[in-house]
């Protein structure tokens, strides 16, 4: 377990590293002076020249990539042009709605979801096991942004249920928890249709197993046999899917913090990438990055620790 927690941490790492290579590349590739954009048309040479040192954006490309890993290490993610702010703290500031978003529309995916497999795999090739495969296919095929929009303008603006924008009082938990039920549902939606199918297949495969056959033949309760012992294996692959679940719920939430203009990450990197802010879309997607790895790598080691096949097929 050990060789294998080091095996998956050292693919962590390695997935972050050439996540930010890659999206310095990009940042690179963007058509236009990032200078003269930031700095408008009236800028100086002068003041254009300053402020590519000032980003670092006069130095080669590997050298920056090499200054910027070794400023991660030591915890400095660079200070925001702007403001002079230092990055880490503006989003320190942000990453608790963003990650508040995610919980929540993951909550709603395994409320919804994994029962909706459950129910659809004990009725397989009934009217309702295709009912509930059409829905699962509609959840997915939906984007979140299609959704926030109609469940503003249902539950928000013409039914009044819920409030339509922004986080809520900093001080009323119960206000904050209403501001995110639209949001979460918009986010999380999709994956109620992943982990509904997913949760299905892998329920029929348990389900045709020899020790669940055998409890059938003690007359034990089709109940018992379904959500106690077929359920408990059956949600070990899933448990690698909500991991993976997590990371995309996070990137995706900018889309809902957008709608509802919502404070958090994916909104200010955004706003950060229309001014060429790049200290802030680099440190912004370092951190949506080490939270996908993250939740991946905690989803696989649960796994592993549930399933010693997991570890030993590595």
């Amino acid at each position: 377990m050990l060789l294998y927690t080091f095996r998956r941490l050292g693919l962590a790492v390695l997935i972050v590293c050439l996540a930010m290579l890659l999206l310095l590349a990009a940042i690179h590739m963007v058509p236009g002076d990032p200078a003269g954009i930031a700095l408008g048309p009236r800028a100086t040479p002068e003041m254009r020249e300053a402020f590519k040192v000032k980003m670092g954006l006069d130095q080669p490309f590997f050298v920056q990539y090499f200054n910027f890993l070794t400023n991660v290490v030591t915890g400095d993610l660079g200070t925001d042009v702007w403001s002079n702010r230092p990055v880490a703290t503006m989003i320190g500031e942000q990453l608790p709605h963003t990650i508040a978003l995610a919980i929540v529309g993951l909550s709603w995916s395994i409320l919804i979801g994994i029962p909706l497999g459950c129910f659809s795999a004990v009725h397989r090739n009934s009217l309702l096991d295709k009912f509930t495969g059409v829905l699962s296919v509609a959840c997915i095929a939906i984007p979140s942004f299609i959704v926030g929009l109609y469940a503003l303008l249902l539950f928000a603006v013409e039914l009044k249920w819920f409030p339509a924008i922004g986080a809520g009082d900093s001080g009323d938990l119960g206000d904050q928890a209403m501001h995110l039920v639209l949001p979460g549902l918009a986010v999380g939606l999709g994956w109620v249709g992943y982990l509904a199918r997913f949760v299905r297949t892998s329920m029929l495969e348990v389900l045709g197993e020899n020790h669940i056959r055998m409890a059938r033949a003690y007359g034990l309760p089709t109940r018992r046999i379904t959500y106690v012992y077929a359920l408990k294996l059956a949600i070990l692959p899933t448990v690698a899917l909500l991991g993976v679940g997590v990371g995309s719920l996070i990137s995706g939430a900018v889309f809902a913090e957008i709608i509802f203009a919502r404070p958090g990450v994916g909104k200010m990197v955004v706003d950060a990438v229309n001014t060429r802010n790049y200290p802030i879309v680099m440190g912004g997607v370092l951190v949506t990055t080490m939270l996908f790895a993250l939740s991946t790598l905690i989803s696989d080691l649960i796994a592993a620790w549930l399933d010693p096949r997991v570890r030993q097929g590595l």
